[in-house]
């Protein structure tokens, strides 16, 4: 594993997932909302996400998180390793509503500053329908990704410790 893509729903633990196994393996972590996110939560025009995200894949190793539907294509071919975190949704709900409270008025490790911590009901909607509407599509999207990739899909806290727990072993 030297080119690893965490996806999965807002969350679903792909920050965290990251930083672990970024000391595990030592690897650099690139958080796709810290880069991507300018202070004041303006978003990265979509040409300049794709130019950000095609250098970063074409370093030798790197761990690279988040969704960002129209670039991940881009991270998926590029990798060798992507780690798919199929959390259930109220553990998703539970752990933003948890972080929003956390970082209460101001930005989270993994942001960029100047994008203090918000909820809004867009975002809770769209992880409470990330199991039926998104999914499916990244479903599709691995499974039409060459043989040669290592798909690992984790679907409980205990299924992430387990990994850790053998990532650790073996390194």
């Amino acid at each position: 594993m030297n080119r690893i893509a965490l996806i999965g729903s807002g969350g679903s633990g792909k920050s965290t997932l990251a930083m672990d196994m970024g000391k595990i393996l030592d690897i650099e972590v690139w958080h796709l909302d810290a880069i991507l996110w300018k202070p004041n939560w303006i978003l990265t025009p979509r040409e300049e996400q794709k130019q950000i995200q095609s250098q970063l894949v074409n370093r030798d190793r790197w761990i690279i998180d988040g969704n960002y539907q129209s670039t991940l294509d881009i991270r998926l071919e590029a990798a060798d390793t992507i780690i798919f975190l199929d959390m259930p949704r109220t553990l998703c709900l539970y752990r933003v509503l948890k972080r929003r409270l956390m970082y209460h008025n101001r930005s989270r490790p993994d942001m960029q500053s100047g994008c203090k911590e918000k909820i809004d009901l867009q975002f809770l909607k769209w992880i409470w329908d990330f199991p039926s509407k998104k999914r499916p599509q990244m479903q599709q999207k691995l499974a039409n990704l060459s043989m040669d990739k290592q798909i690992i899909t984790l679907k409980s806290l205990q299924e992430v410790k387990r990994f850790l727990a053998s990532m650790k072993d073996q390194v």
